[in-house]
């Protein structure tokens, strides 16, 4: 079983996952990243490949993806620091990045290497549905590569059901149609659209994200799907802490209060 499915039928409420860019703050960060959020009980990451366009991308993720791109950091070189990940690290790992650094680097070739190191799922923010269906979900299911989509409150009910029947894994519930970002707290209109999705009994178990960064979003997000993806916060404290395990301690602090 995909290590995603597992993670989803063990714990079906309450899973935190987190997002940072490979290369960043340093190049060779990545693997400690991984390490030590697993350590510190997260139970699911997702590795960003930073790239020069990253429309979905508020401004601190933007940032981190300058500086890895700075870096130096490229797809070669993020297979490479992964190819022993799997020897130390157990839980799920999902790529999320765009699709233009995958199609340079070969779609059929990156699904093969994200399963010779061990990920699980990627997330690719631009990709429409149509070219998922058509050119891409083939191939990733050749690989065991779960092709994680997005809806957003201006995604359409019929889209949602078309994304829930011809996907697996999760589906990532985008909190509002903005970028990525921290929030003090949910609105009533995202509110509702989370009670909305909650109403259609989607076949997938969903996780919220955009704007998750402390304990009222938090604990808004686990109680109306099954957990919280949180990515600019973390990232902020990669950058102003003064080393990873700093950085991993004060996000469980944000998250407490």
């Amino acid at each position: 079983m995909n290590r995603i499915n597992e993670l989803f039928t063990r714990k079906p409420k309450n899973i935190l996952s987190i997002y940072f860019t490979a290369g960043f703050p340093h190049l060779n960060d990545t693997c400690e990243v991984i390490k030590d959020l697993e350590a510190n009980g997260i139970d699911l990451i997702e590795v960003g490949i930073p790239f020069s366009d990253p429309m979905a991308d508020g401004p601190t993720i933007q940032e981190s993806g300058t500086i890895a791109l700075n870096n130096g950091m490229t797809l070669k070189i993020l297979f490479d620091q992964l190819k022993d990940i799997r020897r130390t690290v157990n839980i799920p790992l999902i790529m999320m990045g765009y699709l233009n650094p995958m199609m340079q680097y070969g779609f059929d070739k990156f699904c093969r290497d994200c399963q010779t190191v061990g990920i699980d799922g990627i997330i690719i923010p631009d990709l429409p549905f149509k070219d998922y269906m058509e050119e891409y979900k083939a191939i990733a299911e050749k690989y065991d590569i779960k092709i994680i989509m997005l809806i957003t409150p201006e995604t359409s009910e019929e889209r949602i059901r078309l994304i829930d029947e011809h996907t697996d894994g999760f589906i990532y519930m985008v909190s509002s149609a903005a970028t990525t970002g921290a929030q003090k707290d949910f609105d009533e209109q995202k509110r509702a659209y989370f009670r909305k999705i909650n109403g259609m009994n989607l076949r997938n178990p969903r996780l919220i994200g955009f704007g998750i960064s402390n304990k009222a979003t938090l604990e808004a997000a686990q109680a109306n799907s099954s957990g919280a993806i949180i990515g600019s916060k973390f990232i902020t404290l990669l950058k102003e802490s003064p080393s990873i395990k700093e950085a991993v301690s004060r996000l469980k602090e944000a998250l407490s209060k």
